[in-house]
């Protein structure tokens, strides 16, 4: 029996390990989640805390958690975590601890061997440093692959005709794009650029930059040093980044984020996408100015280029989609899911290595795009039914994506709502697959924005619903079969991609004394209500995070008669969450 080699993603926001079984990739996931969030913490008894437990705890006590390490990787730095210096090395070996943990679990045996992933960019310190931090966790690093080449593997299986594939690679702190020739199952990086310092993180901070000046102008105060509110800011925007890729607006809000001479300072305020992208646009012309220096290098023009590959949570920014199309021409594909392929390609590349076949990746997307007609231009002339597709053609399923329009006439009363599949620019050369009457709008000018919003399930049934941004006013249909059903074949293999629940406990933690019954409750019940912190309403995650600061003081100091109150309360919010 081969010993069993993973493939690990070691990204700087988020990681991922996938083993390749029976010629097909699976991304391994652990409580249900294939992602680990890229965050290391120690709670309160000292206990290593790795993933969500981790950015959880990191809205609460940003001081005793680490997280975008990767950036340091290669440096010779030291950072601080409950008061105790680590090397980024001994940061990630915790990462990679886990992720061989979450691994070990699922295959049911030990694991030793591991191909790790790393930028294109990636100086030889840095892959050493890399490489260090495998051997920290218990991991001989059998090989190191570029996140581009791992990505081309994924989507250059079975190909036997050459092609020139561009991967653009961004993800939460490296940007990188290589220009890959593949054929035959070889893939060939011709050439690659990058930066190791530009990524999501960098858009994060222009939103936080953007919501401390607001806070600025509407109040006066400077937030930057207040720990636990800037956290709160920090993940407020990563949050709205995240809307900002499906909807044209969101709104930040963190209520009682600090207070000024004893009244609350609530946070409210909307960023609206096309903001966004205008505080973004210098970071995407540094990424296609290095996507023009990698093709000068491999010595290739835009036009010899026959697929773009998207890579990289970042990618699903929808003006990088529109700024590739314009520079090449056509769609990039993001097929596969961009946060996981180089975890998948990496399981490819270890498969190899133990001399396994390798089939092909086969995912569930809509082969059509679909979307609306609006007032517009076409061929240089305005024309009333230019094509506005909302979700395109190769969108993995299940997808969920909003526009916002405007009315075109004064005290436009009521808006006609057509839904079309198709590629077509002229939407009437399309196939319209439904229509709808939206009524009784306000009796503004020209320029009332109306959301649309496109929602396509796994079964083909997209539902569709427009609603006034204004007074919230909606109107929504569904449409059934909107594409029809990939054959059973392709289904199988894309759902052998299987997720499943393993341990919950983090790889590494620290044996602890037996815990009285009032303290294990404690511990349970805080564990709990973080697991809940992304659903729950801004007003209950505050009240949730000042009962969890009160136990976890109480826990510091071992005052157990000071659990019952806080530990009561936080469990009645989480009975009546759940009820």
């Amino acid at each position: 029996m081969n010993d069993i080699i993973i493939g690990i993603d070691l990204g700087t926001t988020n990681s991922e390990v996938a083993i390749v079984e029976n010629g097909k990739v699976t991304v391994i996931a652990d409580n249900g989640s294939k992602i680990l969030p890229s965050f290391v913490g120690l709670d309160g008894n000292g206990e290593i805390l790795v993933g969500a437990s981790a950015r959880n705890q990191y809205l609460i006590y940003p001081e005793r958690t680490v997280k975008s390490i990767k950036r340091l990787m290669g440096q010779d730095a030291r950072v601080t975590m409950a008061g105790q210096a680590y090397t980024p090395q001994e940061i990630s070996a915790i990462i990679l601890k886990r992720l061989k943990a979450i691994a070990e679990a699922y295959v049911g045996r030990p694991i030793a061997k591991a191909v790790i992933t790393v930028p294109a960019y990636f100086s030889d310190t840095q892959r050493q440093a890399t490489r260090e931090a495998g051997e920290i966790a218990g991991l001989e690093v059998v090989r190191m692959i570029n996140e581009p080449t791992a990505a081309a593997l994924v989507y250059g299986a079975g190909q036997l005709n050459a092609k020139r594939m561009l991967v653009y690679d961004l993800g939460g702190g490296t940007f990188d794009v290589s220009v890959v020739n593949v054929q035959s199952g070889v893939v060939e990086v011709l050439a690659s650029h990058g930066d190791n310092h530009l990524g999501g993180e960098d858009f994060d901070q222009l939103i936080v930059d953007r919501v401390l000046a607001h806070i600025r102008e509407q109040y006066g105060i400077e937030v930057e040093p207040h720990g636990k509110a800037m956290a709160r800011i920090v993940r407020a925007a990563e949050q709205a980044k995240l809307r900002l890729s499906d909807e044209p607006f969101a709104t930040i809000e963190e209520e009682y984020l600090l207070e000024r001479q004893g009244t609350p300072l609530h946070l409210t305020m909307e960023l609206a996408r096309a903001e966004y992208e205008d505080l973004i646009a210098d970071h995407i012309n540094a990424t296609l100015d290095a996507t023009h220096i990698a093709l000068k290098g491999a010595k290739l023009i835009a036009s010899d280029i026959d697929e773009i590959i998207l890579v990289g949570g970042s990618t699903r920014t929808p003006c990088i989609r529109e700024r590739l199309f314009d520079e090449f021409g056509f769609e990039p594909h993001g097929e596969v899911d961009p946060d996981l392929c180089v975890a998948m390609g990496a399981a490819m590349q270890a498969a190899m290595i133990n001399g396994e076949d390798i089939g092909t990746v086969l995912v569930d997307v809509t082969p059509y795009s679909f979307g609306t007609c609006a007032v517009g231009y076409l061929d240089g002339m305005p024309y009333p039914y230019q094509y506005v597709p909302i979700v395109h053609k190769n969108s993995v399923l299940p997808v969920r994506k909003s526009e916002a329009f405007e009315t075109y006439h004064d005290n436009q009363r009521e808006v006609n709502v057509r839904i079309f599949q198709g590629e077509d620019p002229d939407a009437l050369n399309n196939v319209e697959i439904g229509e709808f009457l939206v009524e009784g709008l306000l009796d503004v000018p020209a320029g009332n924005v109306i959301t649309l919003t496109l929602d396509l399930d796994l079964n083909g049934i997209l539902h569709v619903s427009a609603r006034e941004k204004a007074s919230g006013k909606e109107k929504a249909i569904t449409i059934n079969n909107a594409i029809s059903r990939f054959d059973s074949g392709e289904l199988g293999s894309a759902k052998q991609r299987i997720d499943g629940l393993f341990g919950n406990s983090a790889a590494g933690e620290a044996d602890s004394v037996p815990e009285s019954q009032a303290v294990a409750a404690a511990r349970q019940v805080i564990k709990k209500a973080e697991s809940l912190f992304e659903t729950v309403s801004a007003e209950d995650k505050e009240d949730m995070v000042d009962l969890i600061e009160a136990i976890s003081t109480c826990l510091e100091n071992g005052d157990e008669a000071g659990l019952r109150e806080p530990v009561e309360r936080l469990n009645d919010i989480l009975y009546y969450l759940e009820s």
